[in-house]
């Protein structure tokens, strides 16, 4: 009996057991959610994706400045394969959508909240970090606003390709990325639809070595402009424009000339450029310093009878020729050596217009080019609605990409700029080549507001454009800081720096002039419920 009351206690106990055992594992299943939801809350705004800028283009980042700082902290604290994006997996559904759309509605008004894309780039810098050790020009083309994920070119969309039936044509050979052509070759077959060389160009250090060291076996003048410049030949059929060194680095433009008298300066064509790739627009051929000997270089070799006859000694010993143009080819105004050295600015030619076919536009904003007399825009505050009525301007992406290239000019104090141009095979969808800058970087005292006049009458501004000024306003990317590095790469850096210290200082100074009008757009936006500045998702 007692044998029995054992084992039926025994089984009692066992099944308290498995009893008890059960409705602890059902209380702790239906206490985990909540225990997950309490350590591991996901942040209440939303995120937007750090490593594409399509990304920043279409979503608007809520988080504030010390979630961006934890944000950046846990990325930092990712694997460095789990940071990449894989362009073949990026979402493209809001692109596709995006893209479909009327381009005339393309656009997204500015807001005044944390949201407002107007403090987007600010936010992406204070969250960025250079401690890995990065110089600021590294990092910042590092940056997800610049070094953003690309998808594969359509055939259509580039510039130059073989379509001769007579030529044995075969894409492995004839393209950028082929080593048996030479680097201009490489440049002109790289030219596409959105810009004249991609980031992180692996063709530029060619290029530029191309430019800078190798043997000149022809130089003669170039027909057309207002001031001297030369077109120079490389053995490997390559071709480069030569503008000489006019004036001293530290020398400001005569206040007393009017804009369309100024000098073109060799320097200005050189800064020009890298301040192009540093907006990260890359619209303006590669252009480079040498030191060029007038005799061996451009006398010994010119087939040009009449540069050849404009050669002369000056009366300290230095080479001397001044060309015929329209202004400063003069005996007065002669481009001389040192007595045989001349500093100058070599910028790679564009394509032949005979392959590829250029189209000319007059600036709606063009000054007068008159002692006398004004243009229309600088009287009439609402010029700008009429513009946006005209072709190719009342459609497309035409009015921010010129508003990109008043920015460009406004920083670097640019006010010769009457024509631009674009390619032909493109339409009108494609980008403005940012050409002829040698009357910029010629005052740094004195800033010309008037540049500014399309933003400002227009508010209207490319969305990653805005991005990326805000971020080189920033004291980890500041403009002049980056562009003095971009600068010191030169060769000519050896001999003195590209730009004075003062003008680089104006580059800051202009940039916040072209964020508060970017301001006072939004300032009206309140004022006028929703007429204010717009950013172009493109």
């Amino acid at each position: 009996m007692m044998r029995w009351y054992s084992r039926r206690f025994s089984r009692t106990v066992c099944l308290w057991l498995a009893f008890i055992s059960v409705t602890l594992h059902l209380l702790l299943v239906a206490l985990s959610p909540f225990v997950y939801q309490s350590s591991c809350k996901p942040p209440t705004s939303r995120q937007t994706h750090p490593y594409t800028l399509r990304a920043l283009a279409y979503t608007n980042d809520t988080s504030t400045g010390s979630d961006s700082h934890a944000s950046h902290a846990n990325q930092a604290k990712m694997p460095p394969d789990a940071r990449k994006v894989d362009p073949s997996k990026m979402d493209t559904t809001r692109h596709h959508k995006i893209t479909k759309m009327d381009a005339t509605k393309m656009s997204t008004e500015i807001g005044n909240g944390p949201s407002s894309p107007v403090n987007m780039g600010d936010r992406i810098g204070r969250s960025g970090s250079m401690g890995s050790g990065l110089s600021k020009l590294d990092a910042l083309f590092s940056h997800p606003l610049y070094d953003v994920p690309t998808l594969p070119i359509p055939e259509e969309d580039w510039l130059m390709r073989i379509n001769d039936p007579e030529i044995d044509y075969d894409p492995a050979h004839w393209n950028s990325t082929s080593d048996s052509q030479p680097p201009w070759l490489r440049f002109h077959l790289g030219i596409s639809r959105r810009q004249l060389y991609p980031h992180r160009d692996p063709n530029m250090p060619s290029l530029i070595q191309q430019l800078s060291k190798h043997r000149i076996v022809s130089a003669v003048q170039k027909s057309g402009g207002t001031q001297l410049k030369l077109v120079m030949s490389f053995p490997n059929y390559g071709q480069a424009m030569l503008k000489p060194m006019k004036q001293e680095r530290d020398e400001e433009s005569n206040f007393n000339l009017y804009y369309f008298s100024d000098f073109e300066r060799h320097n200005a064509e050189i800064a020009a450029f890298h301040l192009d790739r540093v907006l990260g627009y890359r619209r303006i051929p590669p252009a480079v310093g040498r030191l060029v000997d007038v005799v061996k270089e451009i006398k010994d070799i010119t087939t040009d009878h009449r540069l050849a006859k404009t050669f002369f000694t000056s009366p300290v010993g230095n080479v001397c020729f001044y060309g015929q143009c329209s202004y400063y080819c003069s005996t007065e105004h002669a481009v001389c050596g040192r007595p045989h050295e001349l500093e100058a600015s070599l910028a790679v030619m564009l394509p032949d217009p005979s392959l590829a076919k250029r189209h000319s536009w007059r600036s709606p904003w063009r000054r007068s080019y008159s002692r006398s007399k004004v243009a229309a825009w600088e009287t009439d505050s609402q010029y700008c609605d009429t513009v946006k009525k005209t072709a190719p301007y009342d459609k497309g992406t035409r009015l921010v990409d010129l508003i990109d290239l008043t920015i460009l000019d406004f920083l670097m104090g640019n006010m010769d700029r009457h024509h631009y141009e674009t390619f032909e095979k493109f339409g009108n969808n494609t980008f403005l080549l940012h050409l002829d800058n040698g009357r910029a970087f010629g005052r740094h005292s004195k800033d010309e507001p008037s540049i500014l006049a399309p933003l400002e009458q227009c508010c209207r501004i490319r969305r990653s454009t805005l991005s990326r000024l805000r971020l080189l306003s920033l004291p980890q990317y500041r403009l002049s800081d980056v562009m003095r590095e971009s600068l010191s790469h030169d060769p000519l850096f050896s001999v003195a720096p590209l730009l004075s210290e003062p003008h680089l200082l104006a580059l800051d100074r202009r940039l916040n002039v072209v964020l508060q009008t970017v301001r006072d757009c939004q300032r009206r936006q309140r004022s006028r419920r929703g007429e204010g500045i717009s950013i172009s998702v493109c």
